[in-house]
């Protein structure tokens, strides 16, 4: 394979038990965007996407990631490490009680520091507090951080395809 060609994960989590929760310290803390603010998803992606070549929405102009944050079926969370802004998650609600974590990760200051299992972990949580959840589904790739696929299978997902691009 060439060191050209991108790995495409996609993973599942079929049973709220099947989570492999890392414990939440005090100073870790989430919140719920609310109401939707498109500047902070815009930001947010830029921000956090920059080192593992998210590039598909920087071309994106305003209207674009006002359509975007202000579906109803989108939540945007925001991770706080001792009161710092330390990362985001979008949760995507879809049809037969799908729920995708559209984006995650952490800002490149709060990488190395153990709280992608800790993010991710909240993100899960989250997600199946949505009504009717039957299923919590993600994508990564080998272009982003390095422990990012160990991270999803340590917190009970499970791969369902590969694809190599």
């Amino acid at each position: 394979m060439s060191d050209d060609l991108v790995k495409t994960f996609h993973l599942e989590m079929l049973d709220r038990h099947a989570l492999v929760p890392k414990e939440i310290p005090t100073d870790f803390t989430t919140a719920l965007v609310d109401p939707a603010d498109p500047t902070s998803n815009q930001q947010l992606y830029r921000d956090v996407g920059s080192a593992w070549q998210w590039t598909d929405r920087l071309t994106w102009d305003n209207a674009r990631w006002s359509n975007y944050a202000f579906r109803d079926n989108l939540n945007t969370w925001i991770g706080y490490w001792k009161g710092e802004r330390a990362g985001y998650f979008e949760l995507e609600s879809q049809q037969d009680g799908n729920v995708e974590i559209m984006y995650f990760g952490l800002l490149p200051e709060f990488i190395g520091m153990g709280l992608g299992g800790i993010l991710l972990t909240v993100a899960i949580q989250s997600a199946w507090l949505k009504p009717d959840t039957r299923r919590v589904w993600v994508h990564t790739c080998s272009n982003d951080h390095k422990h990012a696929l160990e991270n999803y299978l340590k917190r009970g997902f499970q791969l369902f395809k590969t694809e190599v691009a």
